[in-house]
């Protein structure tokens, strides 16, 4: 069975970096695009990047973009979030996804696998 295990979370100071891992298992990693959403307190879980199966093609929303980045190693069945410039609204639970298909998509019903989640709070 599909098993998604993020790590790298924490409490940071706004400015600082994070990188969070999802350690995948179960599956046939590189067949399949990953994603990382996020879900802050009382508010719906949202798309934060995305990424092809192989790499080849990111996306990212437009509150992270240009201070997130998505890389996945095939090699390791590991996908990264590195996370720069963090600030307080990125507070959040971050949640890995498998997605159903191998190009990626920005659309949460587009993936069918979730990790637990690892827990992200930046401090003003």
């Amino acid at each position: 069975q599909v098993q998604l295990v993020e790590s790298g979370g924490g409490v940071v100071q706004a400015g600082a970096s994070l990188r969070l891992s999802c350690a995948a298992s179960g599956l046939t990693f590189t067949r399949w695009a990953m994603a990382w959403f996020r879900q802050a307190p009382g508010k719906e879980r949202e798309f934060v990047a995305a990424v092809s199966y192989n790499g080849g093609a990111t996306d990212y929303s437009d509150s992270v973009k240009g201070r997130f980045t998505i890389s996945r190693d095939n090699a390791k069945n590991t996908v990264y979030l590195q996370m720069n410039s963090l600030k307080p609204e990125d507070t959040a639970v971050y949640y890995c996804a498998r997605g159903r298909f191998p190009r990626l998509s920005t659309s949460r019903s587009e993936y069918g696998w979730w990790g637990q989640g690892t827990q992200v709070t930046v401090s003003s």
